[in-house]
């Protein structure tokens, strides 16, 4: 409990601020101001709720403009990518930028806003802006499952993040984590122990096409997962 009331309390106060000093400021040096609250969160969480933190692959990481493809469980990875990929653009749904203060302070980090209920008006929005931060040298974020799952579960990948980088020409790089073990979705509590996140070499997407890159996204997921995955997730 402790933990929502310094962390909403918190984003509150430096969403206001933000909104005042954000658009004033160079995007990279804004995009570090806007995350000194994620930061914070994060520390609440470790020093709070007993919660480590353990990154292999650190180095797989490219320079440049790539795209993330990531297993989503929890709120804990869209907090923690933020610090470990710096800028960033995340997609993500268009209302959530409509939250008063924390939606405002969301939309000064350029994410790329789409409308899930509108399928091919999505996947053309995320393609059209995904492309423009992708040749500024900007990594995207994309969750392909679209929805938080259980822990040891994945749900079915979409194309869209690895046709992004196809038509782009960027590589791909895989995650895999547990974070639902220790911050499950849609719960108040917090569990202490340690996420691991695991990231891949780059996937080259050069001559492949999506179904290829999303399957090999996909089944490096299943094979480096720190955990155990249901039965029905199979490579």
């Amino acid at each position: 409990m402790l933990f929502f009331i310094l962390y909403n309390l918190a984003g509150v106060v430096h969403s206001f601020f933000c909104v005042l000093i954000g658009p004033f400021l160079p995007f990279r040096k804004r995009y570090r101001f806007v995350n000194l609250w994620t930061g914070f969160s994060m520390a609440l969480l470790r020093h709070l709720n007993g919660v480590r933190v353990r990154v292999e692959g650190r180095e797989h990481l490219p320079a440049g403009g790539f795209v993330v493809l990531a297993n989503h469980q929890s709120s804990w990875e869209t907090f923690f990518l933020q610090l470990l990929i710096s800028p960033q653009a995340t997609v993500l749904k268009r209302e959530l930028l409509w939250l008063p203060f924390f939606g405002w302070g969301l939309a000064l980090l350029r994410p790329i806003r789409i409308d899930r209920g509108k399928g091919r008006a999505a996947l053309k929005a995320l393609l059209s802006q995904g492309t423009s931060r992708l040749h500024e040298g900007i990594p995207v974020v994309i969750y392909p499952e679209g929805s938080r799952q259980s822990p040891g579960t994945l749900g079915h990948f979409n194309h869209g993040g690895a046709l992004l980088a196809c038509r782009a020409g960027v590589p791909v790089v895989a995650m895999a984590h547990n974070s639902g073990d220790c911050w499950p979705a849609r719960s108040w509590l917090r569990f202490p122990g340690e996420i691991t996140l695991r990231i891949s070499p780059a996937i080259n997407t050069d001559g492949k096409d999506a179904k290829t890159v999303t399957a090999a996204a996909e089944q490096w997921i299943i094979y480096h997962y720190p955990g155990r995955l249901n039965k029905n997730t199979t490579p």
